[in-house]
């Protein structure tokens, strides 16, 4: 439609933080310590949190196969307040073995959550997998409840690597590059299938399809419930932060660091 001022036009996404050859470089620089990890045979894992997902007779996208006449009556609006409740799946995928593990909390997707979710990782596959692990390696999005800039993301982390000894590197992809990060196309994609077109009615319903998710290359996906509630507004004091044994990169230290044992 035109007017008087010109045409009417969508806006374009075009702005990004971040410089392309900062971008370039942290590709180059993540592809390297992974690399590196896969020689020395420590484990890499690529983390991030899928969207929530209202739990209830809800619609969810998709098509399956059902016989005539037996599609699914599901509620007619995506209300909150008719769900039973949220399921926010934080994943691990695990590069080397091909593996992968989701916790699927309750209620907020926080910092303190997604190393809690690492964590559980650790116990359930990653201790087993990798009995000799000096370090971890891990591959996260800029932002979220991992993000780079986080504080509570770096407090939490320096916890874990306490209570494993293990020295974790953090590697974080550049903004607007999420979808390069492998856990997107190499896990939840397939979860995403797998139960697409299927209303999520329960929690244990999520987790038994959640782990029921395979390829023909392999994948195998454990799953568990968390039920903690997650406090959301903690702040890390100046204090406590200074106390992180964090060493940051000389490539993009604003992305890239490690953590080790105090």
């Amino acid at each position: 439609m035109r007017t008087n001022f010109g045409i009417i036009q969508l806006n374009i996404k075009s702005k990004e933080s971040g410089s392309s050859k900062e971008r370039d470089s942290q590709f180059h620089c993540i592809n390297d310590m992974v690399n590196v990890f896969v020689r020395k045979k420590q484990p890499i894992i690529s983390v991030d949190t899928k969207k929530k997902e209202l739990v209830g007779n809800f619609r969810n996208a998709g098509r399956r196969w059902l016989k005539k006449g037996q599609a699914e009556m599901v509620n007619i609006y995506d209300f909150e307040y008719l769900a039973k409740g949220k399921a926010i799946p934080y994943g691990i995928y695990e590069i080397i073995n091909n593996n992968g593990f989701v916790n699927v909390g309750i209620s907020h997707d926080t910092s303190e959550f997604a190393v809690e979710s690492i964590r559980k990782w650790w116990k359930v596959l990653g201790k087993k997998n990798y009995p000799e692990a000096k370090s971890l390696l891990i591959c996260a999005d800029g932002g979220g409840s991992n993000a780079s800039r986080s504080r509570l993301w770096k407090y939490y982390l320096q916890k874990l690597t306490n209570e494993t000894k293990l020295k974790i590197t953090v590697c974080h992809y550049p903004p607007g590059t999420s979808k390069w990060n492998k856990i997107e196309h190499k896990m939840f994609s397939f979860i995403s299938m797998n139960w697409r077109g299927q209303p999520l009615t329960t929690y244990e319903m999520i987790v038994n399809l959640i782990k029921g998710t395979t390829t023909k290359k392999g994948l195998k996906i454990s799953a568990k419930i968390d039920r903690k509630i997650y406090k959301i507004g903690k702040r890390v004091s100046e204090e406590e932060f200074k106390k992180i044994n964090v060493q940051e990169h000389e490539i993009n230290p604003k992305w890239n660091y490690t953590l080790s044992k105090i």
